[in-house]
């Protein structure tokens, strides 16, 4: 399966960033095999629009799961109208947070956990 997670770095041992749509890096990862690749997150200096453009580039990835700090209602549309789950409220390292989806520790979230615009202040 694969999973999109926010990212503060450039691999597994990363933080995972607590923006979505304002990520530095997305973290692309088979969770079978922990194979990746890293995506620069084109939309992290947007003017406006950087939740659903950040959205558009995990759904144009095949990714099927999200895995970020927090979410905002934009990207959740978005993300969810592709049917792709979402994991918000999630910190820490990448790797520790695929390792608790695998054994279903991890609780998919149904509405965004932040509002419109919160993460442009940093």
């Amino acid at each position: 399966m694969k999973i999109a997670i926010s990212s503060t770095g450039e691999d597994l041992q990363s933080q995972i960033d607590t923006r979505f749509g304002r990520c530095k890096y997305f973290i692309i990862v088979d969770n079978e095999n922990l194979e990746f690749q890293k995506i620069s997150n084109e939309s992290a200096i947007a003017a406006g629009g950087a939740g659903i453009k950040a959205a558009e580039t995990i759904v144009n990835q095949g990714a099927e799961v999200v895995i970020t700090g927090n979410i905002g209602p934009n990207a959740f549309r978005t993300l969810n109208a592709a049917g792709i789950k979402i994991y918000a409220g999630i910190d820490g390292i990448i790797k520790d947070a695929i390792e608790k989806l695998n054994k279903g520790e991890l609780k998919e979230v149904k509405d965004p956990s932040v509002e419109s615009h919160s993460g442009m202040n940093r």
